[in-house]
């Protein structure tokens, strides 16, 4: 008989109640873990656990501790540590607890995979799902150390770039849990070694196949297409697959490539961060498969569209992995303006609307825009109508009216009333009606990955390596990614704008920018800016209109100190507790 494995995270339990029966609880038909070994469906509650601590199953609107929004809400952790409050035992952005919670389902998992009777009345059957779901737990322990390598690694006060101590066993005991924290490179090559286990392993994407010769590399040997198809065939969708496992690990070449992390500039790791990304939009033919709708991925057709209950629909190219679609009004809600019944949150900043540039892709600090700071809003790249709640524009067909006076709202006329100038647009859907007295839900879905963010890790990456116009092993540049992102933005070709960016610094700059507004709201800028080693000070800025008039102001400050808080802190009692060396300057 198996021995019974309590995850030490639970020991903490005994202090608070009897361990006798906590660890054997009266007999009231309770399971015990040997049922994982005879139960499937048991035991793969574990893996299905680690899925439940995917960062990306929710959307955290960080973005209101960067330049990019301020919060109407007042009790927010975010709003305590963008001004002056970020500590080691005050952190949102705390993913060690969770991420090594996941780590050890998965070292448990790991240890029965192999002798638990998945399909015992069918060899080949059972021999798949081994294979298909210790992929899956190779690839989500890579990833959640790559989320404990970009939260938590940093350099250390002993002045090594430092990791995370690794576990790859299930661990039993508090001296097992005291390890160490590893160095940077080491924790990047534990990361990378599981993510390629699970390449070996894992079909490149889950569908369907008709005939052996269409079953992908490494499966040759299985002559029943069905059996191939009940493991890894369109049941499977939205599970963790090859191709997402690549994309993982691009997203960690990109990471150790950074500024932050790459203290040295090492060109090959440019490069290999840009080649990773170039295979995975290999799959959808490179810059050719930019899906034309992919920056509208959360209106209601694009959501219609990746709604596989519906038909025989297919997820739309934009999206590499999701969640599975949910109906709510919770983002409503949580967003609308207050004459739609909404809390107002997030507030986008005037700095990122700023960023937005003209309709004709210069931006508006540039003379050739065309830019007019009496009708600031006019002529804009249309992402910003898109994204963005500006005065006098629309939200389900209503007009919104920011400046001073002009109702609830207005600049700061209530608690929930904006408190830059703007609120957010961006995820919401218009058809969703948050009045109490005639509300209506509607179909969501949270993005883990989109095809986007992998084209802009590819331009950052090649622009850094070869330049704006060099390809590498790739047939295209940094320069042509970022032309078809503004061509599908609706800036006209030829992007004259563009084609005067000659140089790698001014590409990187365009480049950065670009991301800051494609991905915003989706929880990349507070860690873009800290693997830039960017300013974190810049204050946050909103405007003030009043009788037509546009004042600019500074919202709040965003005090973070640039000397140590590109990197995130190790919580304050796992230093105490295993005596981890803590990264510089954090207390």
């Amino acid at each position: 008989m198996k021995k019974l494995k309590i995850p030490l995270f639970l020991l903490a339990t005994c202090a608070l109640c009897s361990c006798e029966k906590l660890f054997n609880p009266n007999n009231d038909n309770h399971s015990t873990f040997d049922r994982v070994l005879v139960d499937p469906a048991y035991a793969e509650g574990l893996l299905i656990k680690a899925y439940t601590y995917i960062p990306t199953n929710d959307y955290n609107y960080n973005e209101v501790a960067t330049d990019d929004a301020a919060t109407s809400d007042k009790n927010s952790t975010y709003l305590k540590i963008a001004t002056g409050g970020w500590t080691s035992l005050v952190n949102p952005e705390n993913l060690w607890d969770n991420a090594n919670r996941a780590i050890m389902y998965i070292n448990q998992f790991l240890e029965v995979v192999d002798i638990v009777p998945w399909k015992y009345t069918d060899q080949q059957l059972n021999g798949l799902y081994i294979r298909r779901l210790k992929g899956e737990a190779f690839a989500l322990r890579g990833m959640f150390k790559y989320y404990l390598i970009r939260n938590h690694g940093g350099i250390g006060e002993n002045g090594e770039l430092l990791g995370f101590p690794i576990y790859n066993k299930f661990v039993e005991s508090a001296e097992e849990f005291a390890a160490p924290r590893n160095t940077f490179a080491e924790s990047v090559k534990s990361a990378n070694d599981d993510l390629d286990s699970a390449l070996a392993l894992l079909a490149p994407n889950y569908g369907n196949v008709n005939n052996p010769i269409d079953l992908p590399p490494g499966f040759s040997d299985i002559t029943d297409v069905d059996k191939y198809n009940t493991v890894f065939g369109e049941v499977t969708q939205q599970r963790v697959s090859g191709r997402i496992t690549l994309a993982i690990k691009s997203r960690m070449a990109l990471l150790a490539a950074s500024p932050a992390f790459n203290t040295n500039n090492s060109v090959q790791a440019w490069e290999e961060a840009a080649k990773l990304a170039g295979d995975v939009l290999a799959e959808i033919n490179g810059v050719a498969g930019l899906d034309p709708k992919g920056n509208i991925i959360y209106l209601k057709a694009q959501v219609d569209a990746a709604d596989i209950t519906a038909g025989d629909k297919k997820d739309i190219p934009e999206v590499l992995w999701r969640r599975p679609i949910y109906t709510n009004r919770a983002r409503e809600q949580a967003n609308f303006p207050p004459t739609l019944f909404g809390n107002g949150n997030i507030n986008p900043s005037q700095n990122l609307v700023d960023a937005f540039p003209m309709a004709n892709g210069y931006p508006i600090t540039d003379g050739a825009s065309g830019y007019d700071p009496a009708n600031p809003y006019a002529g804009r790249d249309k992402r910003l109508a898109l994204y963005i709640v500006y005065n006098g524009s629309k939200l389900r067909n209503t007009t919104i009216n920011t400046g001073v006076g002009a109702g609830d709202d207005g600049l700061d006329a209530r608690p929930n009333s904006t408190r830059t100038g703007y609120y957010l647009k961006k995820l919401l859907r218009e058809d969703v009606n948050v009045n109490p007295v005639s509300t209506s839900d509607q179909k969501h879905f949270n993005t883990h990955i989109r095809y986007t963010e992998l084209f802009l890790n590819y331009a950052e990456a090649a622009n850094e390596a070869w330049g704006p116009d060099g390809t590498g092993t790739q047939s295209y540049s940094a320069r042509a990614v970022i032309a078809a992102i503004r061509k599908r933005a609706g800036i006209p070709a030829p992007d004259a704008y563009l084609q005067s960016v000659t140089t790698k610094e001014a590409m990187r700059e365009l480049i950065r920018n670009e991301r800051r507004l494609e991905l915003c709201f989706e929880g990349f800028r507070f860690w873009d800016l800290r693997r830039w080693n960017a300013d974190l000070t810049e204050p946050l800025r909103g405007v003030r209109i009043t009788n037509g008039t546009y004042e600019y102001f500074t919202v709040e400050p965003r005090a973070y100190n640039n000397d140590h808080m590109h990197y995130g802190p190790i919580p304050n009692r796992e230093i105490f507790k295993f005596n981890l060396i803590q990264n510089k300057g954090w207390q």
